[in-house]
């Protein structure tokens, strides 16, 4: 059953590798999805949040409903491999291997709908657009797809080029960081250099908040947790000899506790009015809520873990000790039902398939596409069967 796709999931992904399209621009990729679906006689919903597609599989008796999620987009890169499949699209590149996790959850739903007589409940297909970008999996629950039916659990996969394939890793609990963006503005009043008592210096007072703003990590988050703050973007003054009125920084933040975002967000936000208010600035925080902290239900991960060790074997299991302080939208489903994200295996030496997510040469070893199917049935038949 499994080797009869194998050289159709290698075609399906050479494909959508030639074809890259970014974030909720996933128009052909989409269409592509779709007829794929109606090929194999599968429910489709397109248009959901944007450019997302669904697929449903139904069983043959009542009971739960899983879903299985890829996402779709591409990144804005220069393919620079040497390869028959190279993309077409200069400038747009499947650098983070969605066109394989599309493939999987495709060769998935072919699997799956062959033998859904079996199934004790429903099997749902979500291709998700924007991962790389605004978070394609927040529209996609606001306009329903864990609805009609209403989904039970989850499992998404990413590949992972440090990762050797016949292998997967699992990771239990918070795997990826929150983000929020944000913006600081210090209006301060403009003078001669000259006279810099007649103004009010907003260059010397955005140092002291940039400064202060470091301390939130040294000394506000527990040394057990984690917490990044960073300021990317200064921008302010028009002249060397006139003291500047107006500063603009651009930073973000990043935490892997919700309760330790919200404290991050906090202090970091009295620290710019205080700091300013203080040197008689005005300051102001503004920020741009982003993805949640990705955090795996340990049950699901056991499911993924044991299916594991049962079609590769126990040393290919490779439990994740830290978690990335990168970020992935998957945490916005596993806010609402329980379930798992793991990573799937793709490096290959010997083939030189060895380059990291977003980098030029990524690569993934196509072997690794039937070994994403199989973990997925198996995660869906754990719970339907």
């Amino acid at each position: 059953m499994y080797d009869d796709i194998k050289n159709w999931m290698i075609d399906v992904r050479r494909d959508f590798h030639q074809n890259p399209e970014l974030g909720m621009e996933e128009v052909r990729t989409a269409k592509k999805i779709a007829s794929y679906l109606r090929e194999m006689n599968i429910e489709v919903i397109e248009g959901v949040g944007g450019t997302g597609v669904i697929g449903i599989i139904r069983g043959g008796s009542e009971g739960k409903t899983v879903a299985l999620r890829a996402d779709m987009d591409a990144l804005p890169i220069v393919d620079e491999k040497n390869v028959a499949y190279k993309s077409k699209a200069v400038g747009k590149m499947h650098a983070c291997g969605h066109d394989a996790h599309v493939t999987i959850l495709l060769g998935t739903a072919k699997v799956l709908n062959d033998s859904k007589k079996e199934l004790k409940g429903n099997v749902k297909l979500i291709f998700q657009p924007a991962e790389e970008t605004t978070g394609g999996a927040k529209p996609m629950i606001e306009a329903g797809v864990l609805e009609n039916p209403s989904v039970d659990a989850i499992f998404g996969l990413h590949v992972e080029p440090e990762i050797g394939t016949g292998a997967i890793g699992i990771k239990y609990g918070k795997a990826y960081a929150a983000s929020d963006m944000f913006d600081l503005i210090v209006s301060g009043k403009s003078s001669h250099g000259a006279y810099p008592h007649s103004g009010i210096d907003a260059i010397a007072v955005a140092a002291n908040v940039i400064t202060a703003l470091q301390t939130i990590v040294g000394r506000n988050v527990d040394p057990r947790d984690s917490a990044v703050v960073s300021i990317g973007m200064i921008n302010g003054g028009s002249a060397r000899n006139i003291i500047c009125n107006h500063i603009e920084m651009r930073g973000i933040i990043r935490t892997l506790n919700p309760k330790t975002r919200e404290m991050v967000l906090h202090r970091a936000k009295g620290i710019v009015e205080n700091i300013c208010d203080s040197m008689g600035a005005r300051g102001e925080f503004i920020r741009h809520e982003s993805y949640p902290s990705l955090i795996n239900h340990e049950s699901y991960v056991d499911i993924v873990k044991n299916n594991g060790e049962k079609l590769l074997r126990k040393d290919k299991i490779i439990a994740i000790e830290e978690a990335s302080m990168g970020v992935e939208d998957f945490a916005y489903f596993l806010e609402k039902i329980p379930g798992a994200f793991y990573f799937l295996g793709c490096r290959n030496e010997e083939k030189g398939i060895v380059h990291p997510l977003h980098n030029c040469l990524f690569d993934i070893d196509e072997e690794c596409l039937l070994i994403g199917v199989r973990m997925q049935v198996e995660n869906v038949k754990s719970i339907l069967i």
